[in-house]
């Protein structure tokens, strides 16, 4: 089992930044695929940036491509996101989550839900 705890939530002003943490424990992260959703009240969850378990591969939805980075410490366990340029249209509950695969394009790309599941971080961004 890993667990993740999210951090770094807040209210921003539009073109703020934020930086997300998201923290594991139960399993080192260096075996998962790490990646960071949003849900934004009414709306579905979506994919915002994935991670491979090395670093060496990362991959963003096109909503967020240039404005936000994603990276990972395995040897803290961390995994974080980087938020430049934040839109009001940004506002959502952020999770991150894990998973086995190790082919991140496919994961991302196959839409089903991932291994593990953080409880979410609140961005709030106002224009």
């Amino acid at each position: 089992q890993v667990q993740l705890v999210e951090s770094g939530g807040g209210l921003v002003q539009a073109g703020g930044s934020l930086r997300l943490s998201c923290a594991a424990s139960g399993r080192t992260l260096s075996s998962y695929t790490m990646g960071w959703f949003r849900q934004a009240p009414g709306k579905e969850r979506e994919f915002v940036a994935g991670i491979s378990w090395n670093g060496g591969s990362t991959y963003y939805a096109d909503s967020v491509k240039g404005r936000f980075t994603i990276s990972r410490d395995n040897a803290k366990n961390t995994v974080h996101l980087q938020m430049n340029s934040l839109k009001p249209e940004d506002t959502a509950v952020y999770s991150c989550a894990a998973d086995s695969a190790t082919a991140l394009l496919r994961l991302v790309l196959t839409h089903r839900p991932w291994d593990y599941w953080g409880q979410g971080t609140q961005v709030t961004v106002s224009s």
